[in-house]
């Protein structure tokens, strides 16, 4: 088989395959086998029907386009191979010549449009620059954390006053349309602030004692009548705050594996300031993605827009109401900036010659796997029979290659002071297991 390329743009390919017939002639033989399995001929085993009497019956023509439509993939992959192209889209092939019943032993002749990865050049990312607001953790985040903490183990107490925020109410509701009732529920429990709810229920009720009640309109959130105006009447029917337990020894052994209180504080107060570290480290991670991107002009083919438009508004479970043309161009958009991040960070990872271990994929599904509430084994399951095994991987890297270019920036806070982002960009225990493996490997060449 000859092959040769002819780049149409930097998204786009065109393969010229030509294909002696002694290169088709095996697919062939193994479509008359096939045939010969399926077609009944009267005097003839099954399987052992002449290739002259499949030819009566279904033609020769019939018979390449079977034999071709098993090979052209076969041809379709060494010429990618050939060529090192990798396409991202379903290719289109056009076939120009094949064997047919006056010249059976013709050459094939095809052409293959495909789409694929751009090559960018990428810009020296070592040091860039970025700014980060100034946070610090103070005494106030500590007591936060450990009021949160408390109001784990609190319990309700009912009292005799008006509902204010951060209080619990227990309440009855009704929702009428054009005065017929349409939804109703009954000893409901409801945070007076938390807008969880309806809206216009954290006004309503802010205020009622028990036995009162309130009218508001609002459009339902649920049910079959979703979205529609409703008249909702709710009646409190006991107001409840919420008691802390002292923060004292007792608390610090009952919510925690410290002794104290005083230990219990010590580590809210580092987790405090690692939380710092994250959201500093999650504001410069975007902010340096965002300049590296602005570095490298990558151009998105439009089959790439096309498909992820197909799949976002041929959902089944898609709302058709956001089918519309602000949604389509904000999806577009999307589309556009996943791609140029991706191989952008592809590249990145490329020129660091970064690989992703097993320890890092098993983080990933566990992480990942929490956010959707699924079993981590499960998710792993699902990601491999919808074959997704390989874009797992290609996150993993592209994180990594994220993490790379953040680690060679300057990052610097709001008020001049340089940020280091070390603990956000190397985890805890992923610097002792590189200084692990690199010991093995001194080890072994020993």
């Amino acid at each position: 088989m000859q092959s040769t390329v002819e780049n149409v743009s930097p998204t786009q390919a065109k393969i010229d395959l030509e294909i002696p017939f002694a290169d088709l002639k095996p697919f062939i033989d193994r479509t008359y086998k096939s045939l010969a399995n399926q077609i009944q001929v009267p005097g003839f085993r099954v399987g052992k029907v002449p290739a002259k009497l499949i030819e009566q019956r279904v033609g020769y023509e019939f018979v390449v386009e079977n034999a071709l439509n098993e090979a052209m993939d076969t041809f379709f992959q060494q010429a990618l191979a050939e060529h090192q192209l990798t396409p991202i889209a379903q290719p289109q092939l056009e076939v120009s010549q094949q064997p047919t019943a006056e010249d059976r032993e013709a050459d094939t002749k095809a052409v293959i449009e495909v789409t694929v990865r751009p090559e960018i050049e990428l810009p020296d990312y070592k040091g860039l620059k970025v700014e980060v607001e100034a946070r610090t953790a103070g005494d106030e985040d500590e007591q936060k954390a450990l009021d949160e903490l408390r109001s784990r183990f609190g319990t309700l107490k009912t009292i005799d006053r008006p509902a204010a925020e951060g209080d619990f109410v227990a309440l009855d509701l009704q929702a009428l349309i054009d005065d017929e009732e349409v939804d109703a529920a009954n000893d409901l429990s409801y945070e007076v602030g938390s807008g969880t709810m309806l809206e216009g229920m954290d006004e309503a009720v802010t205020g009622l004692s028990a036995d009162e009640d309130a009218t508001f309109v609002t459009k339902l959130a649920g049910g079959e009548h979703s979205g529609q105006e409703a008249t909702v009447k709710v009646k409190v029917t006991a107001v409840k705050e919420r008691e802390l337990p002292e923060a004292d020894d007792d608390f610090a052994q009952l919510a925690s594996e410290f002794d104290t209180i005083e230990e219990l504080r010590g580590d809210l107060k580092k987790q405090a300031a690692d939380s710092v570290v994250v959201e500093q480290g999650v504001e410069a991670r975007d902010k340096v993605l965002e300049q590296l991107v602005g570095l490298v002009e990558v151009e998105v083919p439009e089959s790439v827009i096309k498909e992820q438009i197909d799949q976002h508004f041929n959902n089944p479970n898609a709302d058709a109401d956001h089918d519309t043309p602000e949604h389509r161009s904000e999806v577009e958009e999307n589309a556009k900036s996943a791609f140029r991040n991706e191989v952008i960070l592809d590249a990145v990872a490329d020129k660091e010659e970064l690989g992703v271990e097993q320890s890092e994929l098993i983080d990933y599904i566990i992480s990942t796997s929490q956010q959707y509430g699924m079993d981590p084994n499960q998710f792993a399951q699902m990601l491999d029979g919808s074959g997704q095994a390989g874009m797992m991987v290609g996150e993993v890297r592209r994180r990594k290659a994220l993490a790379k270019v953040l680690e060679q920036a300057e990052v610097v806070d709001t008020d001049g002071n340089k940020v280091d982002l070390s603990a956000f960009v190397t985890p805890a225990g992923a610097e002792d297991a590189a200084e692990d493996s690199a010991e093995a490997e001194a080890s072994e060449e020993k």
